[in-house]
């Protein structure tokens, strides 16, 4: 489990159909061991193999299929977290690092010291987006400003822009999208109350 709250950045120093190399910092790839948990802009990986800069990640076909990895091009800046710890300080959401869908980004707009970001993404995820509610964008646990029936805005403090991969986003970049996993439980309670179990 994690929480969204992004420690770190890297990037993309290779990737091959199969797995992505990420470089990071010494003191990141210090908590790593083979066999780790990883966040990867949100998406949950397994730490397959260290090196002296970095570490390689494998990647199924279905997380090719369902995430923005396919799109990672070498020396892109990317989130990384390492899963909460037991004795951690949870300061963010539940994310589990489970991508629902992809989205794109629409607008960005620069409001004094914020931005807001303007995301697309697929109807069926918006199901479970409420104003004020939580949503993962590429890792990040933020809060949902406005959501429509096709896509949603989260506002960007200072710190959160300047310290994820969001600081060199642009219109029409994807990011992976998870949405609050208690929202999906109750919306299944919901459909399972209404027409029964199936």
């Amino acid at each position: 489990m994690f929480t969204g709250v992004i420690t770190h950045q890297g990037t993309c120093a290779k990737r091959s159909s199969e797995s992505i190399w990420l470089d990071c910092s010494k003191d990141f790839l210090s908590k790593l061991l083979p066999g780790s948990s990883v966040a990867v802009n949100g998406v949950c990986l397994t730490v397959s193999s260290l090196g002296k800069h970095g570490f390689e990640v494998q990647v199924i076909a279905e997380t090719w299929q369902r995430t923005s990895l396919r799109k990672f091009k070498v020396g892109e800046p990317i989130n990384l977290e390492l899963p909460l710890g037991v004795n951690g300080r949870y300061e963010g959401h539940i994310v589990q690092g489970h991508v629902d869908g992809v989205g794109k980004i629409k607008k960005i707009d620069k409001s004094g010291n914020s931005h807001a970001f303007s995301i697309t993404v697929p109807a069926e995820l918006t199901h479970y987006m409420i104003a004020k509610g939580s949503v993962a964008m590429n890792g990040i646990a933020l809060t949902l400003i406005k959501v429509t029936d096709n896509g949603f805005t989260v506002g960007i403090i200072p710190y959160t822009y300047s310290h994820t991969m969001l600081s060199t986003a642009t219109v029409g970049d994807q990011v992976n999208i998870e949405v609050d996993i208690m929202a999906k439980y109750f919306m299944k309670f919901i459909k399972e109350q209404a027409y029964g179990k199936h």
